[in-house]
């Protein structure tokens, strides 16, 4: 049987969580060095990222905690929250890879004409004036405004678009896979008996 035992269950799900934490803290680590070094202006950009890593933080640490205890709650509410991550995260990942270029052209649009910050961002890192087209009596904050010789951003931002798309998407599935891991390895654990302890203590 290949890690079909308690140990070799509980180091699994040890070392599962112990990646977990490591990106929750590489998320977090991104979001605040995008901010620090003017990359990033938009607090609710930064905000989300780092609640994402928070979240996924605490997360990681129910599940470690619940897996070295073999603690039954813990992992019974461990299991149960990593399903829903999973349905959300996998739908999502599937969303990415699905859009063609009108619906990516579309949302890219909606999110251009609501954030503020983050277009200010946009045009001061591509160097661009504007979505669809350089409007003069606008405001502009990329290097290429004084000169008045800008091209609008649409173009650019839709040429790594569908790059972009497929790259989180496919992060998304990966992460998503070994969160519905984590899950059958839960499930298998907490109903698997501790060699050292009492047997008539076992749940």
């Amino acid at each position: 049987m290949v890690c079909g035992g308690f140990t070799c269950s509980k180091n699994c799900l040890c070392a599962l969580n112990l990646l977990y934490t490591l990106v929750s803290l590489l998320l977090i680590g991104i979001a605040a060095w995008g901010i620090g070094f003017g990359l990033i202006s938009s607090f609710r950009v930064v905000g989300v990222a780092i609640a994402v890593g928070i979240f996924l933080f605490f997360i990681a640490l129910v599940g470690l905690i619940g897996a070295v205890k073999h603690h039954q709650v813990l992992l019974f509410f461990y299991m149960i929250i990593l399903l829903l991550v999973f349905i959300v995260q996998f739908s999502v990942s599937c969303a990415c890879l699905a859009l063609n270029k009108e619906q990516q052209s579309q949302l890219l649009e909606v999110g251009w004409n609501n954030t503020n910050s983050a277009r200010t961002d946009i045009e001061r890192n591509l160097n661009c004036c504007g979505f669809r087209v350089f409007d003069l009596n606008e405001t502009c904050s990329s290097d290429c405004f004084r000169s008045r010789q800008c091209q609008p951003c649409a173009p650019i931002i839709e040429e790594y678009s569908g790059m972009v798309l497929r790259f989180v998407g496919g992060i998304g599935l990966f992460f998503s896979f070994t969160e519905i891991l984590g899950v059958w390895l839960t499930y298998r654990y907490r109903n698997q008996k501790d060699p050292r302890a009492n047997p008539s203590a076992f749940l």
